[in-house]
């Protein structure tokens, strides 16, 4: 791993250099958020595909500070929205604004316009402003007006939800939900990182002030960029595109689940594959990648039946019992 202190903009384009750069994400980030190398692998992951995560879990296990320290480390701008009841979805994407100097209206961008978007309890607030990001994470552009507005580059929306809590919210629709590229789940901190959690503040560390902690810059855009287009050179063999579309034919066809995943879900789990694999330092995909992006990458994008939500069953449960039955390509 390198140095994360090293400078590589003389290397930027350069995709072992990028990958070397990206690896070095976990180690700067490790400086603030402790025991949660999964979570940041899946946010690098969803940048390298150009997609969204859905982080899912009980408020104090450093889901905000997890995207801060990412932004930090990657030197981009990052915003936060507190999704509430009366957010409007002008208070995301921005509104014409009057101007009486000028005497004409002028458009005042909304925190949508940034590169990591932080949309914190987002099934807090209405379907109406919840549907005012689907443009933003389709399209990456924001219409107001009449008027097309592009969104700057990358761009990612990192939307958390509190998974125990649901009196007066709003869950996320279908439609919605599968335009999350990952649902990330972030667990309460195992006892010894809760322990060196204590210990760091303890020692004075302050999550509002990442420079302290020493984070700094050890990747940017140009690495992201390179990495994007190193991803797509990755090698997927057709035994490989065929495991994957089985695996998906078969949320189809379970007992458990109402809804299956569908051919946007097969194509995501290619692409967090591809990516998976390039991080790994492979130009081509095996059957192991797809396994471990499998979950984060389909467990939203099913919909289990109200009788086997009775009896305990997940999701993860079934797209692991999937995972162990649909023959693996040799």
């Amino acid at each position: 791993m390198m140095d994360p202190t090293t400078d590589n903009a003389g290397n930027a384009g350069d995709p072992g250099s990028a990958r070397a750069s990206l690896e070095a994400l976990r180690a700067e980030i490790a400086k603030a958020v402790v025991g949660q190398d999964p979570a940041v692998t899946g946010l690098v992951v969803a940048l390298l595909c150009r997609g969204h995560v859905l982080l899912e879990g009980v408020p104090g296990v450093a889901k905000t500070l997890l995207v801060r320290a990412l932004a930090s480390a990657l030197e981009l701008e990052t915003k936060r929205v507190q999704f509430t009841p009366d957010l409007m979805p002008s208070d995301i994407t921005g509104s014409l604004v009057y101007d009486t100097r000028t005497a004409e209206f002028s458009f005042q961008p909304g925190p949508v316009f940034t590169n990591l978007l932080l949309a914190d309890e987002i099934n807090r607030t209405p379907p109406k402003t919840q549907s005012s990001l689907l443009e933003a994470m389709e399209e990456r552009q924001v219409t107001v007006d009449g008027t097309a507005r592009p969104l700057p580059e990358p761009f990612l929306v990192a939307a958390t939800q509190n998974p125990v809590e649901y009196e007066g919210t709003y869950p996320l629709p279908e439609a919605q939900l599968d335009r999350f590229l990952l649902k990330l789940t972030i667990p309460l901190p195992a006892r010894q990182d809760e322990i060196d959690v204590l210990t760091r503040h303890a020692a004075g560390f302050d999550p509002r002030d990442l420079r302290a902690a020493g984070v700094r810059p050890v990747a940017g855009p140009a690495d992201l960029e390179a990495a994007r287009a190193a991803v797509t050179k990755t090698t997927v063999s057709p035994e490989i595109t065929a495991y994957v579309v089985d695996i998906c034919r078969a949320t189809r066809e379970s007992p458990s689940l109402a809804l299956g995943v569908s051919p946007r879900g097969a194509t995501a789990l290619l692409a967090t594959a591809r990516a998976w694999a390039w991080l790994t330092g492979r130009d081509y995909v095996i059957p192991d990648d797809v396994k471990a992006l499998a979950l984060p990458t389909l467990r939203h994008r099913v919909q289990l039946r109200p009788e086997a939500e009775m009896e305990g069953v997940t999701a993860d449960s079934v797209i692991n019992a999937i995972l162990a039955h649909v023959p693996v390509p040799r």
